[in-house]
């Protein structure tokens, strides 16, 4: 829905403002580790509507005379080829991404990081393209018994061992494609390094979820339990916090486990903690900045669902575990979160009833259910799309605005010619039908001639923000084209054929 529950422009001015406060505090520099995507955040923007995707980009941008980035990557992702999911992409090359959609800000990328670096094979050759491109790469290594063995770790066979990444800003945000990558390890070892150095410097840390001062059990806060069910992360009341100010916050597990163990190395850096809760550390401002707080409860609970589902998914793809979908089952029956709160749910799986093949179902965003069926042209999602864009436009259900005369020619290229006999929609037809993206397209060439296609491309921006769901697993080509399109979409974990092999 297109309903609006956080004031964007606000969030924007205030976060910058706190962090140049917080660079103030410390002196000459601060180390920000930024956890969560940078840009991209498209789960803070879905439970959080009006958040933009952007937004941390856009507020870093409000600083960029100030402020440099370092991406850090762990050497072991790169060696097993880690995926970042939401994208298809490898960790290493969304380093490259990260670094030219930075550039494309106008943000300055200091260095890559290569976190327990060990010299093999794929982590060399990964160095090499950067060092030829001129960005600078550091090398750290593994600690044994980190973080807990303090007195190694903040020493000459600790931290010390660890190269120095050279910096010229104020402001460094220590940024990852991905978790596990060390970001504040990252920091902590450049702490150290300064202090050797005679620098002032501090650290803080910024992640967007929890939000510390909303509830415990506010829907926003347990949409990133659901987020990162795989992780092992559950929110926590900050017991330090609470005890140092008499104040209830919010943080979560991982941070709260490892306070006293940072207390005791910011005091073997510093003589003594500028410390005294994980809270502290934090620099995140959104929740002063949400104007609408039954939107984003609603929101969120659609997001646990859209998690539930996933992981539903991913566990048929053998990607997530068992134990993965029982702590989002588990999140939804003790609030009261159902899989028919989601209404697309039922509308696909009701269609694909009545016809007995894949089906699609769309909500736009005044709440109307479009519905499309698999065919012999098309698949069901790529006819959910031309449904709803009919719809939007105006133009009646009855009217064909990709006929035969254009599709059958696809088709039979896509059949005949390049041998592509499975659909990317789910359907096991002998037929390769036309997927998402190839629909759009030649809806695009339609629109040349055909004033009812032009009429009907003109309305895709409207399918922003809307909610999908089919009754099949889509290609990852089609999921991507709905997440281009801004469609929030879900899937039963289920595949249109019996075959072994699925194309992506």
């Amino acid at each position: 829905m297109d309903r609006i529950g956080f004031d964007n422009e606000k969030y924007i001015e205030m976060q910058s403002q706190h962090i140049a406060e917080r660079i103030a505090s410390f002196g000459d520099k601060l180390y920000l580790e930024f956890g969560g995507k940078l840009f991209d955040d498209f789960h803070a923007s879905r439970v959080l509507p009006g958040f933009q995707p952007d937004s941390k980009l856009l507020m870093l941008r409000k600083m960029k005379d100030e402020a440099e980035i370092v991406i850090a990557i762990n050497a072991q992702s790169i060696e097993e080829a880690k995926v970042r999911e939401d994208l298809g992409i490898t960790y290493d090359q969304d380093v490259f991404r990260l670094i030219d959609a930075f550039r494309e800000a106008e943000l300055y990328v200091g260095s890559v990081v290569l976190t327990q670096y060990e010299p093999k094979k794929n982590t060399k050759a990964f160095e090499k393209i950067l060092t030829k491109q001129g960005i600078k790469t550091y090398h750290h290594y593994k600690i044994p018994n980190y973080p807990y063995d303090v007195d190694k770790i903040v020493s000459d066979e600790g931290y010390g061992k660890n190269d120095y990444i050279e910096t010229s800003r104020r402001l460094v945000v220590v940024t990852a494609p991905g978790p596990g990558a060390g970001k504040m390890a990252t920091c902590l070892s450049q702490l150290y390094h300064d202090n050797q150095r005679g620098i002032k410097s501090g650290y803080a840390k910024f992640e967007t979820f929890p939000i510390w001062n909303l509830p415990l059990k506010h829907p926003v806060n347990l949409a990133y339990e659901a987020a990162t069910a795989d992780l092992n992360d559950v929110n926590l009341i900050d017991p330090y916090h609470l005890q140092a100010y008499g104040e209830t916050t919010v943080n979560y597990n991982r941070d709260v486990e490892i306070f006293p163990v940072l207390n005791r190395i910011f005091e073997r850096i510093y003589g003594q903690s500028p410390y005294k809760s994980p809270t502290d550390m934090g620099v995140n401002m959104a929740g002063y900045c949400i104007n609408d707080d039954e939107v984003c409860r609603e929101a969120s609970k659609q997001e646990i669902i859209r998690r539930y589902l996933r992981a539903l998914v991913d566990r048929r793809k053998e990607r997530a575990s068992e134990e993965t979908v029982a702590k989002i089952e588990n999140l939804m029956k003790v609030n009261d979160i159902h899989l028919e709160d989601r209404k697309v749910v039922a509308a696909a799986k009701d269609k694909a009833l009545k016809t007995g093949r894949p089906a699609a179902a769309i909500e736009l965003n005044d709440g109307t259910i479009i519905t499309g069926k698999t065919s012999d042209l098309f698949g069901a999602m790529s006819a959910c799309l031309l449904n709803a864009l009919k719809a939007l436009a105006g133009i009646s259900d009855k009217v064909y605005l990709l006929p035969k005369a254009i599709i059958e020619p696809i088709c039979a290229l896509k059949t005949k010619d390049l041998d592509m006999t499975i659909s990317g929609s789910g359907s096991s037809s002998v037929c390769a039908k036309p997927i998402t993206d190839e629909t759009l397209i030649a809806l695009s060439i339609s629109a040349i001639t055909n004033p009812l296609a032009e009429l009907a491309m003109a309305q895709l921006p409207k399918l922003r923000h809307a909610q999908s769901h089919t009754s099949v697993i889509l290609s990852q080509v089609d999921e991507s084209t709905l997440r281009k399109l801004g469609i929030d979409h879900t899937e039963e974990p289920m595949y249109g054929s019996k075959k072994l092999y699925h194309a992506k």
